[in-house]
């Protein structure tokens, strides 16, 4: 048993109850039912799961903070949603989320505990949903998905549902502070039966699996051509698109006016719409339509100079957060330097008032949670470390960094 300082108490939490309770998850579903309706205009396309008997799991695409309101109340029956451990501890009504069945686990880690907690649920009957890629995204764009997924989804022996939601990531994009109201559509339909699951290889599960759930939000949007409110809107998206495509000078993007970003190096400027498509309005550079692509760019250029080893470290000063359990929120823990370099985070300071050297392995991090600008999470066991870094224009590119050694680590593991 750990003792966390931060909340005086020990990390390990009670078993959770594994059955929601019928009534308050009733009055829930109401809610996100209206809040579906009203705030996402969500619009079901498919719904395989209503009046759906017996174990199965639903596996999801997350595009934006709040999908699990538009999948609550399909089903007709309580579902266990597996929820971000951050989120959960920061919510002032744990116990709440505990009736409901909610399962917080580590994002991108999941212990034997996890896991029981899971196949528990199935063995009882219950429905499952979980969202492989872990993170709603940032530029339109799916995360990647951990590749043991797609050997849990064989080891569960149910029915596996899609839950596809399209239009979600436009209402609320990672880093925009607005909510842009439009029409959302969700698709739920039957992925695998239990007895196609037990006859196919892994390989085929996962290329399924991506098919239905990796997106690009802006080329749907191409098809959907569907209008959100201020969605010319572009502040906080220069965090994202942290460098300029025609000179590639990196933090040199900057928002003017609301509606357009321009580098203050060469002058490269594009100017949102209200499909949240971009438009070339300067006078240098070729026309990139699509967030998703410029944020291919910055990727790209960076995995050169990480892969000829021009560039593959990074570092940051940052002030440390951990949650309190108590308060139920993140506080000031310390400060130090964060480094990423290869297959781990090496995080030195003082932590808690003590001199810490902390090395984090992050081989299984297909990504972090994080806030463009602002902070990243770094996950080590039980402990959550929310790093606010001193220069915040450098989260996204710790971010792309990480996607990167990853990338790079499961095409080698791929090859063996």
């Amino acid at each position: 048993m750990i003792n966390d300082k931060m909340g005086g108490r020990p990390m390990r939490r009670k078993q959770k109850q594994t059955k929601p309770n019928g009534f308050l998850y009733w009055l829930v579903s109401l809610v996100t039912r209206l809040v579906a309706k009203f705030g996402f205009r969500r619009r079901v396309l498919r719904n395989e799961i209503k009046g759906k008997k017996g174990p199965f799991v639903v596996i999801a695409n997350h595009q934006t903070k709040l999908d699990f309101i538009n999948l609550f109340d399909l089903a007709g029956r309580p579902l266990h949603f597996v929820i971000s451990e951050s989120f959960y501890s920061t919510l002032p009504f744990q116990k709440t989320m505990d009736r409901l069945g909610m399962i917080p686990k580590q994002q991108f880690q999941t212990t034997l505990t996890d896991i029981r907690r899971m196949k528990t649920v199935v063995e009882n009957g219950g429905g499952l949903v979980i969202y492989p890629a872990g993170l709603m995204c940032e530029d339109g764009l799916s995360t990647p998905i951990p590749a043991a997924t797609y050997r849990f989804l064989a080891w569960m022996k149910v029915d596996v549902y899609v839950a596809r939601a399209t239009g979600t990531y436009f209402v609320r994009p990672k880093w925009s502070k607005r909510n842009r109201p439009g029409r959302t559509y969700m698709d739920v339909y039957k992925l695998f039966s239990a007895q196609e699951l037990a006859d196919m290889p892994v390989e085929e599960i996962r290329e399924k699996a991506d098919q239905a759930l990796l997106f690009d939000a802006y080329r749907e949007q191409e098809e959907h051509k569907i209008k959100y409110r201020k969605n010319y809107d572009l502040n906080g998206l220069e965090q994202v698109l942290y460098m300029c495509p025609h000179c590639k000078t990196e933090f040199s993007i900057g928002v003017k006016n609301h509606c357009h970003l321009v580098c203050a190096n060469c002058g490269f400027q594009h100017t949102g719409d209200v499909y949240g498509f971009l438009r070339n309005t300067g006078k240098v550079g070729e026309e990139i339509r699509y967030v998703s692509d410029w944020s291919k760019l910055i990727y790209e250029e960076l995995k050169k100079k990480v892969e000829d080893g021009s560039e593959n470290i990074l570092t940051c000063k940052a002030e440390i957060h951990m949650v309190d359990h108590k308060k139920k929120r993140f506080v000031p823990a310390g400060r130090g330097n964060i480094t990423l370099s290869g297959d781990c985070f090496l995080i030195e300071g003082e932590i808690n008032g003590e001199q810490t050297s902390l090395m984090i392995p992050t081989n299984s991090f297909a990504s972090l949670p994080f806030q463009p600008g602002k902070y990243l999470e770094i996950q080590g066991g039980d402990k959550i470390y929310r790093c606010y870094l001193e220069h915040g224009e450098l989260v996204m590119k710790f971010i792309n960094m990480i996607k990167i050694y990853y990338e790079i680590s499961t095409t080698v593991r791929a090859r063996f």
